[in-house]
């Protein structure tokens, strides 16, 4: 016998030409019904939370980006005002995105806290002015709102104009 004839026989892996292979025994058997639904339920309630989660995060995105978005609108809006035209006390309003996004801008004189000092005032100093903006967002009156303060300086010669 040849050197491979002989590992082969030794190892007792060859097989007989024409044997069938080997029938599975009778012990080995699949998963019962009650099984198999019992993992089908599993996996449903496994996917139907991960499911709620991934909506409430797409949810939150969505906040965000309209809350990104009216801060922008806020920002550009109070960067404009008292620039080019003086301060004026009064009340505007318009809207950004076919009304998507509606703004509120109160311009009002600035009255001091603290009790009035007993020295006598310039008349030609700079007045102090309060700005609040809100912005408000969503669907019906039910919506979101950033509101921001701030104080703006005028000159007290100017012309008051809005």
């Amino acid at each position: 016998m040849s050197a491979p004839a002989r590992s082969a026989a030794s190892s007792g892996s060859m097989r007989r030409p024409g044997a069938l292979p080997r029938a599975p025994s009778s012990h080995q058997r699949g998963y019962t019904l009650l099984e198999v639904i019992v993992a089908f339920a599993l996996l449903a309630m496994a996917l139907s939370l991960l499911l709620g989660t991934l909506s409430g995060a797409t949810r939150q995105v969505r906040w965000s980006s309209d809350a990104g978005r009216a801060a922008l609108y806020a920002q550009s809006l109070m960067d404009q005002v008292g620039v080019g035209q003086p301060l004026k006390p009064g009340q505007r309003s318009g809207e950004f995105e076919n009304g998507r996004y509606r703004w509120t801008l109160g311009v009002a004189p600035w009255r001091d806290p603290m009790p009035a000092s007993s020295q006598p005032i310039d008349p030609n100093a700079m007045r102090l002015f309060e700005v609040q903006l809100a912005v408000e967002w969503g669907e019906g009156g039910g919506g979101r709102r950033l509101l921001l303060r701030t104080l703006r300086s005028s000159a007290a010669s100017n012309e008051v104009q809005f």
